[in-house]
């Protein structure tokens, strides 16, 4: 992975480049940033820079033996830990190392922009927790105590840092703080709230932004070769998010090889059917605000509940809570006259023209709390009926307060 093959994010890039030039290759770093940010790729693109024999003052060679390894994620001296658990084929103590061909297809393929999800529905545990456990970190402390095979630096990626196991924590802790020669950690993470503060000490955060829209413009023009409504309006969509604008587009993209009058691929698109059963969900729950409701109107509220559990995964439980709050935001803004900021499809602008009238600054922060202690009783793996059942209570109580009094 080369710098030039990163979307946007030009200053980080240079403040990398900047420190191998300077010599003050920090040994822990922690690569901060949203989904589709490039995080990941960055802190690869960073491994192969430090690494490359031949490399310029703007990026690697990719041509040399160690780029050529580091584009396969094949060379001895990249090591990687990320979430994960038992599946049918690793049924017993379960390394990163044991799924290691399927996680260097995962990056190469997604072209480095992966979510948690898409790597937990590759691996076959999209309805289990992944982590970090403690045999990955006796796997790192193992390979820290051998010399490198070839390279100037052993580089240690761990993806996802947040999902380290407690007890795999302390193992890896003394490492990090002091690192054998010419060894770096690059930890890579969305949630810096849930890594342990003792090692979130110890790291020099390397911080990336949402991508810009023209970063994403361009990319998506040149790759997929769209209309420039078309790209223009997946940018806008996208809002900073690289991995979501590439899947929008790759969609699109099908959508566009006919046979005739017959699209190639059927494929329904996942965000609309995600929209659809939100929307739904807060259409029943503002109908059991009415105490004059019948049965069949609740029954239809736990069937639409049913729906969002249904395929029994946690993580895109969480996904949809998420993309729930999206939404609300983006009610708030919409009331508040703040349309600018608001950036989604026409379907969805429909339902927040619509909607936003029941979203203001006297329920959102009650919004935003009741969420988030459904995403923490979701990672606690409690019955997701109870959670959504009472959080639509919730929801439908919230729903009818009143906006503040205008003045």
């Amino acid at each position: 992975m080369k710098f030039s093959e990163i979307i946007g994010q030009e200053t980080v890039k240079q403040r990398l480049i900047k420190s191998v030039a300077e010599n003050r290759v920090s040994h822990a770093q922690l690569f901060l940033g949203p989904e589709g940010s490039g995080k990941l790729a960055m802190a690869i693109a960073y491994a192969q820079y430090i690494n490359c024999r031949q490399r310029t003052e703007t990026d690697s060679c990719g041509v040399c033996p160690s780029c050529l390894k580091y584009s396969k994620l094949i060379h001895p001296d990249l090591h990687f830990l990320y979430p994960i658990n038992k599946t049918r084929e690793v049924d017993k103590e379960p390394m990163s190392i044991d799924f290691l061909p399927q996680w260097r297809e995962f990056l190469i393929s997604n072209n480095y922009y992966v979510s948690l999800q898409d790597w937990y529905e590759t691996i076959g545990i999209e309805k289990k927790q992944g982590l970090i456990n403690a045999d990955d970190a006796n796997y790192v402390i193992k390979a820290l105590g051998l010399k490198s095979y070839e390279a100037e630096y052993k580089v240690i990626v761990i993806w996802m840092v947040e999902k380290l196991f407690h007890a795999a924590a302390p193992k890896l802790l003394k490492n990090i703080e002091e690192p054998a020669e010419k060894t770096v950690f690059f930890l890579v993470s969305e949630n810096p709230d849930t890594i342990p503060q003792t090692i979130l000490s110890r790291t020099q955060l390397v911080k990336l932004t949402r991508t810009s829209d023209e970063s994403i413009a361009t990319y998506i023009e040149n790759t997929f070769q769209l209309g420039s409504g078309s790209t223009s309006s997946i940018a806008l969509v996208a809002d900073g998010n690289v991995k979501s604008a590439i899947d929008m587009a790759r969609l699109e993209a099908e959508k566009l090889l006919v046979e005739g009058d017959v699209p190639s691929s059927k494929k329904q698109d996942p965000d609309k059917e995600r929209f659809e059963l939100f929307r739904e969900w807060m259409r029943r729950c503002w109908i059991i605000t009415d105490r004059s409701i019948v049965l069949k109107e609740y029954q239809l509220l736990l069937a639409t509940i049913n729906s969002i559990i249904s395929d029994g995964s946690r993580e895109k439980q969480k996904d949809f809570l998420a993309y729930g709050l999206k939404m609300l935001r983006s009610c708030l803004h919409y009331n508040l006259g703040n349309r600018q900021l608001v950036k989604h499809t026409a379907y969805e602008m429909e339902f927040i023209a619509n909607f936003s009238r029941y979203i203001h600054t006297n329920n959102i922060q009650s919004f935003e709390e009741e969420f988030n202690k459904a995403v923490f009783h979701i990672e606690r793996n409690v019955a997701g009926n109870l959670i959504f059942t009472d959080l639509s209570h919730i929801v439908a109580r919230l729903l009818k307060i009143a906006p503040p009094a205008q003045r």
